[in-house]
């Protein structure tokens, strides 16, 4: 790191944390994040309605997640070879190219469910390169000190894309149709593109040379076993992804097919959980410090999988709106410290490829998707909802002597 850089940082003020670059990264990121949850919904309500399927709307998150599970790793140690500013201008592109598709054949009127599908995978590629790229950036641009801070306002942003993109797309949905929902998705990329591109910042550590890709990731795997704090923390994170994230896709299910809201009344209950998770993420940043950071992050997963069994269980749209409030703010614990506790326990020289491994641990979500996905066509949506968050308390439970170490 360059000694005007670090400079720089050590002299900004806590909520500015490196100047510029920090906020063009923070902003790409929203964008990104904006995009997701407008798309998100959208794309549900639009296999559902064409096929009338709860499998297939689970499948639609599940695609997304799954390159995580398939390419983290190697993402992670791709992180490493090149600078991450060009990287992450590359996956930027990438997302915009594919929502432009999606909006030209909806325009077109020939937009299908596999092009929904298939999007959502290239698009899922985009996000398993957030954790070894953005926000490793972020981290070396703001310091260890201050990575919990710049987290809190990272995923605060994440937060409000999840309460503002379900309502815009619910909003955008039953107004100009998806193909508006795409378009916009391909502006909001232009313009992360654009941030990206102007960033000042440089790798703190030189790109690493061409040692063997299966190495470097045995390298990473061997930290964790060694590490118990690491082992727990992602363990956490394998149990929230496949037990407790994966309801989120039965929230349109819920909406339209049990309390019968319209697309934009489905993208308002939406949003709640996004609410709540904004408010959380704030109140995290300014109060939770390190030594409280386990009980965020594991109080958080505790949290939302009881709130989600309550939201399954309300007949009515106010008390299920409110129990995904809840659901939000205790699921930020666990959104901000997850990248956050990773990041501080591992090497320096590492992150890249220990967060390329978070990515593997949140690619374990297709499970979780499958599950919920299989048990709502055989029960419905909230009792498939109720028994994956039980599911998901147990998990916890068992995990306990893993956690406790964190």
């Amino acid at each position: 790191m360059s000694t005007s850089f670090a400079a720089r940082r050590a002299r900004g003020p806590a909520w500015a944390f490196a100047g510029a670059d920090f906020w063009r990264l923070w902003y790409a990121g929203l964008t990104v994040f904006m995009v997701r949850w407008m798309e998100t919904l959208a794309m549900a309500v639009f296999v559902y309605q064409r096929t009338g399927s709860a499998f297939l709307v689970a499948m639609t998150q599940m695609l997304r997640l799954l390159p995580m599970g398939l390419f983290g790793a190697f993402l992670g140690v791709a992180a490493d070879r090149m600078q991450r500013r060009t990287a992450l201008a590359i996956v930027t592109l990438m997302m915009a190219i594919s929502s432009g598709a999606l909006a030209a054949l909806a325009w077109g009127g020939r937009l299908a469910v596999w092009h929904i599908m298939l999007a959502c995978f290239v698009n899922g590629i985009g996000w398993a390169a957030d954790n070894p790229v953005r926000r490793v950036a972020i981290g070396e641009v703001v310091g260890a000190e201050r990575m919990g801070a710049a987290m809190s306002l990272d995923v605060a942003a994440n937060n409000g894309s999840r309460m503002l993109g379900p309502t815009v797309g619910g909003l955008m949905l039953a107004s100009v149709g998806i193909a508006g929902v795409f378009t916009a998705s391909v502006l909001l990329y232009a313009t992360s593109l654009a941030a990206t591109l102007t960033l000042r910042y440089r790798n703190a550590h030189a790109p690493s040379g061409r040692s063997p890709v299966l190495a470097r990731i045995a390298e990473g795997l061997a930290v964790v076993r060694q590490d118990q704090r690491l082992l727990g923390t992602l363990t956490v994170t394998v149990i929230y992804n496949v037990f407790a994230w994966p309801f989120t896709s039965m929230v349109p299910v819920i909406a339209q097919g049990s309390l019968h809201l319209s697309d934009a009344g489905t993208g308002l209950l939406q949003s709640m959980d996004g609410v709540g998770a904004f408010l959380g993420a704030i109140l995290i940043g300014l109060v939770v410090r390190r030594p409280h950071y386990r009980t965020a992050y594991v109080g958080g997963v505790l949290a939302y999988l009881v709130m989600i069994i309550v939201f399954a269980l309300l007949a009515r749209p106010v008390p299920a709106g409110a129990a995904l409030l809840a659901e939000g703010i205790g699921g930020s614990g666990f959104s901000i410290m997850q990248a956050t506790l990773v990041y501080l326990f591992s090497p320096p020289e590492m992150r890249s490829r220990m967060l390329g491994v978070l990515s593997v641990c949140i690619g374990a979500g297709p499970i979780g998707f499958i599950n919920i996905g299989l048990l709502a066509d055989w029960l419905g949506a909230p009792t498939a909802t109720v028994v994956t968050g039980i599911e998901g308390l147990v998990a916890m439970a068992l995990a306990f002597p893993l956690w406790r170490r964190i």
